[in-house]
């Protein structure tokens, strides 16, 4: 069977993965059965080694992409007298915002540009403003541009004063180094077809014990209930509530193996490093400049100003590449018209080299 690929996927995810971790999708999974279910703790407990999480945390898989476990700590950490700080920066701080708001959570808005992180400064003056603020949430790696926020020094204030956090880090977590051993985020939510490389299918939630455990019965959603759902897997030895996505658990598994290989999150993050960098001289090289400075820039995606031409069409840079054998991303930007190359997933120093070559030979006016 021929398991390679037409193209290379250089989007924040799905991403293109490895042969073998394709491969260990081939074979049929019970629910039920106890060698499924050790698989699932496997995972959970390798989940905790890659955050350098300490006792305290525990790890709970949910289905369905990124966005339904970000909707589940909300729906499950929220209770009725919370009040969610987010700190925004762009379209996915913004989706926080509007599941907070469709939820009819309490909820405050700190909005940054796209092009500015935020600051301690600014967060702090916003929890002392209003006093009734619980939680902060805000996220690591915002793939609307690349921008890589420094969500620690906020995080950790914010524990100072008492707030929980909640971290998006879907597109970092397993590519960035994140240490969560000092215990300043009560909620860290990734998912599957990211930086560990897996495929599409669930995603899954670090989170301090004592901060799940107090959010029983706080979930009005039934299927997005994250302590019902971690109470199963902690009390049925990984067991989930409901049908789980048996295949793509299993190569998220050989995802994480294949990480390990690799040399774990800091191997992994200077192949990002170095595809970034390759990526950004040569598109420079041809003419296209960078959306951000290199000092915000994160190593998982980038977002390039379209060419000032109108003879430029995103379409048929799209379709040129394409036939190139690379499938490249839209731009999300609000600002400025932009399209995005991402540079994570089984994606390597010569690929770059090749699509840069095959962006010069395109003819875009």
């Amino acid at each position: 069977m021929n398991l390679d690929n037409p193209y290379l996927l250089l989007t924040p995810g799905p991403l293109s993965t490895t042969p073998t971790v394709r491969q260990s999708m081939l074979r049929d999974w019970c629910t039920w059965d106890t060698d499924y279910n050790n698989i699932v703790q496997k995972i959970r407990s390798g989940l905790l080694t890659i955050g350098n999480a300490s006792e305290e945390y525990t790890a709970v898989l949910m289905q369905g992409s990124g966005s339904f476990s970000v909707e589940s700590v909300l729906w499950t950490g929220l209770a009725p007298d919370s009040h969610l700080l987010i700190v925004s920066n762009g379209a996915y701080g913004q989706r926080m915002a509007k599941m907070a708001s469709m939820m009819g959570a309490k909820s405050t808005v700190l909005s940054f540009a796209e092009t500015t992180r935020p600051t301690v400064d600014a967060v702090e003056e916003a929890i002392s403003a209003n006093k009734s603020i619980t939680h902060v949430g805000m996220v690591h790696c915002e793939t609307t541009t690349g921008i890589l926020n420094d969500y620690l020094p906020i995080a950790q204030m914010a524990k100072s004063l008492g707030k929980k956090v909640i971290l998006d880090a879907m597109s970092s977590f397993g590519g960035i180094p994140i240490d969560l051993s000092d215990g300043s985020v009560d909620f860290l939510i990734s998912s599957a077809n990211k930086c560990i490389q897996g495929v599409p299918g669930f995603g899954f939630v670090i989170a301090k014990r004592d901060a799940l455990e107090s959010c029983k019965g706080n979930s009005k959603s039934h299927s997005l209930d994250l302590y019902d759902q971690w109470y199963s897997m902690e009390t049925q030895a990984g067991k989930w509530r409901f049908t789980s996505p048996t295949h793509t658990v299993r190569a998220f598994l050989q995802a994480m193996t294949e990480l390990e290989a690799e040399g774990g999150v800091i191997a992994r993050n200077k192949r990002y490093r170095e595809n970034y960098q390759i990526l950004v001289s040569g598109m420079e090289k041809i003419g296209f400049k960078p959306f951000l400075s290199p000092e915000l820039q994160s190593p998982i995606i980038t977002a390039f100003l379209e060419p000032q031409s109108d003879a430029f069409d995103f379409k048929n840079l799209y379709d040129g590449l394409k036939k190139e054998g690379f499938v490249i991303y839209p731009g999300k930007v609000s600002q400025a018209p932009t399209f995005r190359i991402g540079h994570i997933g089984n994606v390597f120093p010569a690929d770059i080299e090749r699509l840069c070559r095959a962006v010069e030979k395109i003819k875009f006016w």
